[in-house]
């Protein structure tokens, strides 16, 4: 897949937790490491160290570490906690409590500390310590771990609490079968806690979700039958269905049910027919609509047009079992995809299928604003004419008034459903002088801004983010100043976008490099909001950027396709440029505009091309004529589908700022209709890569 991602994916590095501190000495010209360094460049003095800490961390050399540490620490470095930080994790599966106590003590309230306590909390439960695992949790403040979640419901469970609702849902959110969660479930199983029918729904949404482990984990709970059956559902799903070689149990039903999921994963339409023939009688209604669910989830990835067909099917079903008023047990993802396969419908169960899987959602789900539009939408299309549909009528406005914004996709789209579109906000006050000092003595900042000038960006984003906790409106605006002032555009960006009542858009949509971008806009023949909002959303302004995959520079060009357009325009080409701020812009708008030009002048089908290449725009754009926010809503990656949404919206936004005018409107920007290419047209450039 050609996906570019943003910058941050390929900074990652795995990084963990860290050691006790050598005595402290403080050594001439360099700063207290509590305190921030004066307004400015940020203090790189000591680089080197730092970068080779990492790098000795990197290759799990303990001697050389060990000695960095050491010198960091005499040195009283402003960033000797990171070095310790790499030092103790690199040993810490052979560290001690005390270790990690001084640690602690040594680097109070700071993002390493914190760090350390989660690695040190995943380290006390893979040892099953779960006395020293009880005192450090308490004191872990991200407290974003799953697996350290899981932990820490064994830890209470083993205390004596009543934890069995708390388990059921970490342990369904569980990632692909992790040592802490595993340990939650079985030892919830082995203390009656949890029913054989919690764990098949563990199962369920395990084979759902394609996560191989865990389903296996689950199914050994049931019995070395279940066990044994559960690898047939993932290698030979066709030998679970009818006829049973054994007598029909309900065991044998609910695997052919899970055995269908993963027929229809790899051929849906044999699924359906499977289910439209032997299986109609075989199964039970319940067991039918959990199927057709299934079946209409893969259909709807696939955008095939029974889709919404299959669907519709799932709640008759579910309706013939004797279960209207009962949600059914699929989870909000199954429930999403059924939703997008009756937007691509044009079936009389269209809306109804879409209420209905919206309604059934969780209720931190339903609170999404697609889901919000969603079904505001079809509370009006299946309102009743006159006073009768005035209830619903009246709650779907009040519904898009929620949710109506001039900087979200879906605000948009409320907005302009409703035909009043707000202004963008006014500018804020400018942060005073007394906040601007106050955010620059705030240490956990300037470490930040240390880490990323030394090249240390994934370290330096954590800190940072960690940081702005508990921070107030005004003093959010003032870091993203201060991020803004250096350049350092997705910290300005995100710090900003985190403000409610108080909007800055000069922070939340900069304009960097205006004079070069417009002048080279220009040059292309590209519309230049189109381009800030992509180069937005594809690397937030950052030159450096370069993805997990490879994609390079401020437009996350991939090589290939940066080599290609290079030919293409003449260019003599030499994979540095990559990197080459003005040929990097020059690339970039070249290859969107031919995009531009392939999909005739659609910016959706172009902003999905750029995300995942040409070729898969073009099969999605076949199969029925469409809504462009249902074509959309419907795209079968989530990355291109949030993609497109974000570059449509901030295409707006900066069409707003670079022409001084009001919002414009988002339906030309949208197209009329998203459907197969006319045929008059001319034919699709099949070497655009």
């Amino acid at each position: 897949m050609k996906r570019r991602l943003v910058a941050l994916a390929g900074f990652v590095l795995a990084t963990a937790a860290l050691a006790a501190p050598a005595p402290a000495v403080r050594a001439q010209g360099l700063p207290d490491a509590s305190a921030a360094p004066a307004a400015g460049a940020p203090d790189i003095d000591g680089g080197p160290l730092v970068l080779q800490a990492r790098d000795a961390y990197r290759l799990r050399d303990r001697v050389r570490l060990a000695s960095l540490r050491a010198a960091a620490a005499a040195a009283h470095h402003p960033l000797a906690m990171w070095v310790e930080y790499w030092e103790l994790n690199n040993r810490l599966a052979d560290a001690q409590q005390g270790e990690l106590d001084a640690f602690a003590a040594r680097w109070h309230g700071t993002y390493v500390e914190d760090r350390l306590r989660n690695d040190w909390l995943l380290e006390l439960g893979k040892r099953r310590d779960w006395v020293n695992f009880r005192a450090e949790h308490p004191r872990f403040r991200m407290n974003d771990d799953r697996e350290v979640a899981c932990y820490a419901l064994v830890a209470r469970h083993a205390a004596g609490e009543d934890v069995r609702e708390a388990a059921k849902a970490a342990w369904y959110a569980q990632r692909d079968g992790d040592d802490g969660c595993q340990l939650l479930g079985q030892t919830m199983v082995d203390a009656r806690r949890f029913t054989r029918d919690d764990v098949w729904h563990e199962l369920r949404l395990a084979v759902e979700a394609n996560r191989p482990r865990a389903a296996r984990a689950a199914a050994a709970l049931l019995g070395a039958g279940e066990a044994a059956r559960i690898d047939a559902v993932f290698k030979n799903p066709a030998s679970l269905l009818p006829p049973w070689r054994d007598a029909q149990t309900r065991s044998a039903q609910q695997f052919a049910v899970l055995a269908l999921w993963r027929l229809a994963a790899a051929d849906t339409d044999a699924a359906a027919a499977r289910l439209e023939q032997s299986l109609a009688s075989e199964l039970p209604r319940r067991d039918l609509a959990d199927a057709w669910a299934g079946v209409a989830r893969q259909a709807a990835l696939r955008l095939q047009p029974r889709a919404g067909a299959y669907a519709a099917n799932a709640w008759r079903a579910w309706e013939r079992a004797g279960k209207a008023g009962d949600a059914p047990p699929w989870s909000d993802e199954t429930l999403g995809w059924l939703v997008r396969a009756a937007l691509r419908d044009s079936g009389n169960a269209r809306w109804s299928v879409v209420q209905r899987s919206i309604d059934a959602m969780s209720a931190a789900e339903q609170g999404d604003a697609a889901w919000q539009y969603w079904r505001a939408r079809a509370l009006e299309a299946q309102a009743p004419g006159g006073p009768e549909g005035d209830g619903a009528r009246a709650l779907a406005r009040l519904t898009l008034q929620s949710i109506a914004s001039p900087l979200t996709f879906y605000g948009l789209l409320a907005q302009e459903n409703l035909g009043a579109r707000a202004p963008l906000p006014a500018a804020p006050v400018q942060a005073s002088a007394d906040e601007r000092e106050a955010i620059r003595s705030h240490a956990g900042l300037a470490r930040s801004l240390q880490l990323i000038a030394l090249g240390l960006r994934s370290e330096g984003v954590r800190e940072w983010n960690f940081s702005l906790r508990g921070l107030r409106e005004r003093e959010l605006l003032a870091a993203a100043q201060w991020a803004c002032e250096r350049e350092v555009w997705d910290r300005c960006i995100n710090t900003s976008d985190r403000t409610k009542t108080e909007v800055d858009l000069a922070q939340r949509y900069p304009t960097p490099f205006r004079k070069q971008m417009l002048a080279k806009a220009s040059e292309v023949g590209i519309d230049p909001a189109l381009v800030y909002g992509l180069i937005r959303q594809e690397s937030r302004f950052l030159l450096d950027a370069r993805s997990a995959v490879g994609a390079s520079g401020l437009m996350q060009l991939m090589p290939a396709t940066a080599r290609w357009t290079a030919k293409k325009l003449g260019i003599e080409w030499r994979p540095e440029l990559i990197t080459d701020r003005d040929v990097n812009l020059r690339l970039g708008m070249s290859y969107l505009k031919l995009l531009l030009d392939d999909f005739g002048g659609s910016a959706v089908l172009a902003a999905a091309g750029y995300n995942a290449g040409p070729g898969r725009p073009r099969r999605w754009r076949e199969g029925g004529t469409f809504e462009p926010a249902a074509w959309i809503e419907a795209i079968p990656f989530a990355e291109t589908r949030n993609y497109v949404k974000n570059v449509i919206a901030n295409s707006l936004v900066y069409a707003s700022v670079l022409g001084g005018k009001e919002l414009p409107a988002l339906e030309p920007r949208l197209g009329a209709t998203i459907g197969p290419r006319d045929p008059k047209s001319p034919a699709s450039d099949a070497n655009l890569p």
